[in-house]
């Protein structure tokens, strides 16, 4: 039903494009041809308020989904550049073209430390071996342990003419090699006394070719004295041979009671080898306190 005048017109629709309101006139208290029609202004009412709701829930969906877009954005932007793409995700840079994230070590200069010194030098030669040298630097103290064995310490020699320190075929090997000096010392543990004699030569080639012609007969003095008995004067006794830089070592071990020693004899042979050892460990050491010093200065 119309109010108004001008006959029938269509409803005006807020939602439709072209809809005009059609013009109201002002209610009378006339007749009842113009008396509001209730029920059609209830109708279009309740349609209006139906049309906001509607509008307001739709409304609300937009917001959600531009909230929505928003939060995508933001998610893109913080692991990407921040911008959009509208290409494909085939359009994405391929892995090898993405930087890596792993940071460059830092790379520094190469250095070229020198090699470190070699003892056997600072003994090899006459030269370079420049360290005081004496029976007591050489062998120090007045005992030695080796392993459970106590050795103490006896008489010392040093002699100039080698050859007349040693027996046997020893004095001419010492004599060819130009052997300039001899030092001695004797140890004792128990009934069992050892000589170790140490040969200098200007040369490590010299000591090594002492070493290489010196033979079962090429044996060093015993020495004697300040308490020790006399030992390896007529009994068989054991003897060893070695040399390290310009040094050739030579032991004599034996019982001071005139006992021959026999394979069995192990305490004469441990002591032999202990005094060796000892002799060795004294030479290098002699060289590495050179090197040292040598590096230090």
């Amino acid at each position: 039903m119309s109010f108004g005048q001008g006959g029938p017109q269509s409803q005006w629709d807020p939602w439709k494009p072209q809809s005009q309101q059609p013009q109201q006139q002002p209610w009378s208290s006339g007749e009842s041809d113009n008396t509001p029609d209730w029920a059609a202004l209830a109708e279009a009412s309740e349609a209006r308020a139906k049309r906001r709701r509607l509008f307001l829930i739709g409304g609300g969906a937009l917001a959600t989904v531009a909230i929505a877009g928003a939060v995508a954005v933001a998610v893109v932007s913080a692991n990407g550049s921040g911008q959009a793409s509208d290409g494909p995700a085939s359009q994405l840079p391929g892995t090898a073209d993405i930087p890596s994230a792993t940071a460059t070590a830092p790379s520094f200069a190469p250095t070229s430390a020198p090699p470190p010194l070699d003892p056997k030098d600072f003994v090899a030669s006459a030269k370079k071996d420049k360290a005081p040298l004496s029976p007591d630097l050489l062998f120090p103290g007045t005992q030695l342990t080796m392993g459970e064995t106590v050795y103490k310490k006896g008489p010392t020699a040093d002699t100039r003419t080698c050859g007349s320190a040693v027996q046997g075929s020893l004095p001419k090997v010492l004599n060819d090699n130009d052997c300039t000096r001899l030092i001695r010392v004797t140890y004792t543990a128990g009934d069992t006394a050892v000589t170790v004699g140490v040969a200098v030569f200007d040369a490590e080639a010299q000591a090594a070719a002492a070493k290489k012609q010196a033979d079962k007969k090429s044996i060093v003095r015993s020495l004697s004295g300040g308490g020790v008995k006399s030992f390896c004067t007529g009994a068989v006794c054991r003897s060893t041979t070695n040399s390290y830089g310009r040094y050739a070592y030579f032991t004599v071990a034996g019982f001071t009671g005139g006992k021959d020693v026999t394979e069995k004899s192990t305490e004469v042979f441990r002591a032999g080898d202990d005094l060796a050892e000892f002799a060795f460990r004294q030479i290098r050491g002699r060289g590495e306190a050179q090197a040292s010093a040598a590096a230090e200065g």
